[in-house]
């Protein structure tokens, strides 16, 4: 055997001047409101101080929806898991990462939590509590030294923030809390969860699908999977008047997912506490990241990655589900193909679309013969940035 040539591999690494490498933008408080650009440099010197090439801009455009009908499969994915992905563009990427103020606790300084938006930042500028530093582009709550300490002062703050009214997000105002996790799985604070696209944190949710078989027509002839689809009320200030999966709801600070199943199944769709914990089957999670589009309420372009507890729940055909509150208009026994159509109408609350895409995976319905079923597949399973629980 010929002995190695290291001179011969050194041939085929490409010198620095033809790495095309992405450059991460130096913020300073100067250029702090300035759009992120990526240096194009013939320079030999990878190691210098990156800056902005202001005559190559890349603007974030406000988020839309995608068109009305037909959607693909990958429409309704990228729809919802919107945030983009570094191999996918790398500049795009960046712009959108250095635009934001990453959020920290004092306690971990080098874990980032959050996103959060230039304009939502610059309201914490000289608050008590917080630490605004353009030059890292990051915002640090510096008070309190454990939980409650560190939820106590949160609490202060976005109460004074729905006092101003100045965010129309916290017009939702809620009641409920939202935990925010650290790098061990220990929860850091916890805000109230009209908040949390404020901030730009992991937020968690229950999803459940369910269906049953019934008969085609009259007679012993074959059985059809059918699925309960709820119309969301008009009147809610998220995605009124969307389709929505079975049961969804989100999951408050010190709940488990399956208790906040439970309890949501009650409220939504008055499911009995005994057939969910008897029939009610785990089946996994669906991530992905999300900038809010203007049918998600309030303000746009805040960030959403989050992280939904998925259920599945085969119903008897006398099992009906019904609303017990105001936030669902009813109930409709829909065809599987009825379901399909109404997701390429764009008529699914955009993260229900997903669950549903995930539940057809699951039960052989969406196959390997669909086009682009393996971006599909690795999409509903999204690696987030920050700490989960």
């Amino acid at each position: 055997m010929d002995t190695f040539n290291l001179s011969k591999l050194r041939d085929y690494i490409p010198s620095p001047q033809d790495l095309r490498l992405p450059r991460i933008p130096t913020w300073t408080a100067a250029n702090s409101e300035r759009e992120p650009t990526f240096e194009d440099d013939d320079d030999n010197d990878l190691n210098r101080s990156p800056t902005l090439d202001t005559d190559v801009p890349i603007t974030l455009t406000e988020p839309t929806p995608i068109p009305p009908g037909p959607k693909t499969n990958l429409d309704l994915i990228n729809e919802c898991d919107s945030f983009p992905y570094y191999h996918t563009n790398p500049q795009l990427y960046l712009a959108h990462v250095n635009t934001y103020y990453g959020l920290f606790v004092d306690a971990y300084p080098e874990t980032e939590l959050g996103y959060v938006l230039p304009s939502v930042a610059e309201v914490f500028r000289g608050l008590s509590g917080w630490k605004l530093d353009d030059a890292a582009r990051s915002l640090t709550l510096v008070a309190g030294s454990n939980e409650e300490e560190r939820s106590a002062a949160v609490a202060a703050t976005t109460k004074a923030m729905r006092a101003t009214d100045h965010f129309r997000v916290l017009r939702g105002w809620r009641e409920e809390l939202y935990p925010v996790y650290g790098p061990k799985g220990e929860v850091l604070f916890s805000l109230e969860r009209s908040a949390s696209p404020l901030f730009g944190i992991v937020t968690y949710g229950v999803h459940m699908t369910a269906y049953t078989y019934s008969k085609k027509g009259e007679g012993e002839g074959e059985k059809e999977m059918r699925i309960w689809v709820p119309r969301r009320a008009a009147s809610k200030q998220t995605f009124g008047g969307m389709l929505d999966n079975t049961v969804a709801g989100g999951m408050a600070s010190g709940e488990s997912a399956f208790e906040s199943l439970v309890r949501e199944a009650q409220e939504e769709a008055s499911l009995p506490e005994e057939v969910m914990r008897k029939n009610a089957k785990a089946v996994g999670t669906v991530t992905y990241f999300y900038i809010r589009d203007p049918r998600a309420g309030g303000e746009s372009r805040l960030l959403q990655p989050e992280c939904e507890y998925v259920y599945d729940l085969q119903l008897a055909d006398d099992v009906v589900p019904k609303p017990s509150d105001d936030e669902v208009a009813g109930f409709e026994l829909k065809t599987v193909e009825e379901v399909k159509q109404a997701m390429r109408n764009g008529e699914f609350k955009p993260n229900c679309a997903l669950v549903l895409l995930d539940f057809f995976i699951r039960h052989g319905i969406l196959t390997a013969e669909e086009p682009g079923y393996i971006e599909i597949v690795a999409r509903l399973h999204r690696r987030l940035e920050f700490p989960t629980a």
